[in-house]
């Protein structure tokens, strides 16, 4: 073996002030460096109001691409068209047809028993007999008179011609010698006798021929007038036989078989399968943006079609408002009146835009400021939000792309300008 130097090594002991000293540099040595280790984070607590656990917060972030608002939501199948029927007059009603029955444009759906009505039509038709028969009578008195009158007339006319010949006989016979001047005479005055009978008979004739035609066209307005009467009657108790206004389907019965109904009453409801539109609640933040023409998609079932908005309700009931949709195109088959289905309005579509997911900071303080998390920490900024849509929300100024916002869960923070995050 070779022998080692252990034997001629030998050990020095440091002096103790020597060694205190150099423990003491140790440990302040130690303390610089953990100093120097945790000055982040110290800096942190000390510049801070608060520090918050990042898991009880909800961070998004800010990105740029297109910006699409819609409203969704669940909408129930009512028909655009559904009359109601009406009693044109009290009676007793009999059904021809039940709830659910599909029904033909114009076919009798129920018929209303008047004796009341049925008797006054009666009556008035046989006012209307009796006036055309005054009526009758009229006209031919007053050709028996017209014809009269012509006779008159013609009688006057005769013995005018009459009295002209005698005169001109005399009147030779007096130049002859063979008759004295008050034959002459005598025939002048009975031509002209007979020249004002003739004018009397003439305007005579024309007097009464006019009161005559007055008198037939009276009754003949009075048998129009009592017509018109007995049509609007006859009108009236057609009406009483309820045809269906559309094709479609009975909905609701809303009298019972064979009850005595007033005038007015409802009886019946008749649903236009053909014209159904989709009603959807909207809530009231969204409403202002609903315009008639916009385009939307209603789908159940595994289908979609296309739709449009016909109406807005011009109220607000409980804080939502009622929008309708009708179908682009032919409706689909089978769809039943408040059948649920799913819809969904487009309001807007733009590309480009700066967005960030919808949250509670934007409801908070107006939406005016957020918090953004920037190494371990959350500092509050001013900012300028524009649209919304259900999932995404306009960042009009105060944001970048790539900024992480910290969306739900700030309200810990008692509106601090700076919060610590802690992982």
């Amino acid at each position: 073996m070779i022998r080692d130097t252990s034997a001629q090594d030998r050990l020095i002991e440091p002096a103790p002030g020597r060694r205190r000293k150099l423990l003491l540099i140790g440990g302040v040595a130690a303390v610089l460096v953990a100093g120097v280790l945790a000055w982040p984070g110290l800096q942190r607590m000390v510049s801070t109001n608060a520090s918050v656990s990042e898991t009880r917060l909800s961070i998004a972030e800010v990105e740029r691409g297109p910006f699409v608002r819609d409203v969704a939501g669940e909408g129930k199948v009512v028909a655009a068209n559904a009359p109601t029927l009406y009693a044109a007059n009290g009676g007793t009603v009999t059904l021809r047809v039940h709830a659910g029955d599909k029904v033909a444009k114009g076919q009798v759906l129920a018929e209303i028993d008047s004796p009341e009505l049925a008797a006054r039509l009666a009556q008035e038709r046989s006012n209307a007999e009796a006036m055309r028969a005054e009526l009758m009578r009229a006209q031919v008195e007053a050709r028996q008179q017209n014809a009269a009158l012509q006779r008159d007339w013609e009688n006057a006319t005769i013995d005018l011609k009459t009295a002209q010949n005698d005169l001109d006989r005399q009147t030779q016979a007096f130049k002859a010698g063979a008759a004295a001047s008050m034959q002459v005479d005598h025939a002048r005055d009975t031509l002209e006798k007979a020249r004002l009978t003739l004018a009397h008979a003439n305007a005579g004739r024309g007097l009464k021929e006019d009161a005559l035609k007055f008198e037939v066209q009276s009754k003949q307005a009075a048998l129009e007038r009592q017509q018109s009467l007995v049509k609007d009657l006859q009108r009236q108790v057609a009406e009483l036989q309820l045809r269906s206004p559309v094709e479609g389907q009975v909905g609701q019965l809303l009298v019972a078989e064979r009850a005595t109904v007033a005038k007015d009453a409802q009886l019946l409801t008749v649903i236009d399968l053909s014209a159904l539109e989709v009603q959807m609640q909207v809530a009231e933040s969204f409403a202002r943006d609903l315009a008639i023409g916009m385009p939307g998609e209603i789908s159940g079932g595994g289908r979609a079609w296309r739709g449009l908005i016909s109406s807005v309700s011009p109220e607000v009931v409980n804080g939502e408002v009622a929008a309708r949709l009708r179908f682009d195109g032919e409706p689909p088959d089978q769809l039943r009146q408040n059948q649920r289905l799913s819809v969904r309005v487009l309001l807007d579509r733009r590309d480009n835009v700066l967005t960030v997911r919808r949250g509670g900071f934007a409801d908070e303080g107006g939406g005016a400021h957020a918090y953004v998390l920037r190494e371990g920490m959350a500092e509050r900024v001013p900012v300028r939000l524009g649209a919304r849509s259900l999932d995404k929300i306009e960042v009009l100024d105060g944001l970048k792309p790539g900024d992480k916002v910290i969306v739900s869960g700030a309200e810990a923070f008692n509106g601090a300008p700076r919060v610590a995050i802690s992982r």
